[in-house]
């Protein structure tokens, strides 16, 4: 799962990247092979390059049978690989769905683009 990680085993995590080192919190976190992982900002700070492989990670974990929480600004992203998608709007749930559904959601685009989110007709 952390190619980087076992290329840069002898080094002290300090000397580590930034997205290296976000790889080895999440590795230091299945050590304990947890059925739930809760991951806040995994994008944050991080090249392009190490936030594609460390959401490469969390979907291989998803995919094994690991349920991850996750906490992420970078929207597009982490409904990709998410199965459910919440999403608050000013510390209120403003919607609960499929993943999928909520990215191809226009109300969702014009939210994420300063807008706020109108309530459906429904």
């Amino acid at each position: 799962l952390f190619p980087a990680l076992r290329r840069k085993s002898t080094q002290q995590a300090s000397t580590l990247s930034g997205g290296e080192q976000k790889q080895l919190e999440i590795a230091r976190s299945l050590l304990l092979e947890p059925k739930l992982v809760l991951i806040d900002e995994p994008s944050i700070g991080l090249s392009p390059l190490m936030v594609q492989q460390t959401f490469d990670i969390l979907k291989s974990l998803r995919d094994r049978g690991v349920t991850i929480l996750m906490i992420e600004q970078n929207a597009r992203s982490a409904l990709q690989i998410s199965d459910i998608g919440i999403v608050l709007e000013l510390g209120q749930t403003r919607m609960v769905d499929d993943a999928k559904r909520i990215l191809n959601d226009p109300r969702i685009g014009q939210l994420f683009l300063g807008g706020v989110m109108e309530e459906s007709a429904a």
